[in-house]
């Protein structure tokens, strides 16, 4: 079954528990299907390959710890735990990121590969460690781990 598919049943599930947190964010996440399907110009009554589910439920979780993020700074602890609620529930549709010990021998790799001695080529070290995890691997660990192999 795909994930989108998966979603769409997870929403009756939600229902018969009464778990409002949990409907209003499944709800969000088709809401966020159906845009995709439109912004790419099909009918919104088809289904999102699960790559492409798997891409908008990675933004819609970036979006919440923006908001977090946004929320805590604006002094309004209330509405970042209800965004963090929001954010557990999207979480359970992401592939476990990689660990910044596993990320740390691809990042050494490129370095060799791509003969990077300094902070110069950082950022086309960044995209090429990025393009190879693509998705498994959290963007600030792999930059974190690209400023210490370079320093």
């Amino acid at each position: 079954m795909s994930l989108h598919t998966d979603i769409r049943n997870q929403i009756k599930d939600a229902m018969k528990a009464k778990d409002a947190v949990r409907l209003t964010t499944l709800r969000g996440l088709v809401t966020d299907f159906t845009n995709e399907l439109v912004a790419k110009k099909r009918t919104p009554q088809e289904e999102l390959a699960d790559d492409e589910a798997l891409e908008v439920v990675r933004r819609a979780g970036k979006r919440r710890r923006d908001s977090i993020e946004q929320y805590e700074k604006g002094g309004r602890p209330e509405l970042a735990e209800s965004e963090r609620a929001e954010l557990a529930i999207i979480e359970t549709y992401l592939p476990q990121m990689m660990s910044r010990e596993e990320i740390r021998p691809v990042v050494e790799r490129k370095v060799a590969e791509l003969g990077i001695t300094d902070k110069t080529g950082m950022g086309k070290l960044m995209g090429a460690v990025m393009q190879e995890l693509k998705g498994r691997a959290d963007g600030g660990d792999v930059k974190a781990l690209i400023e210490e192999v370079l320093a």
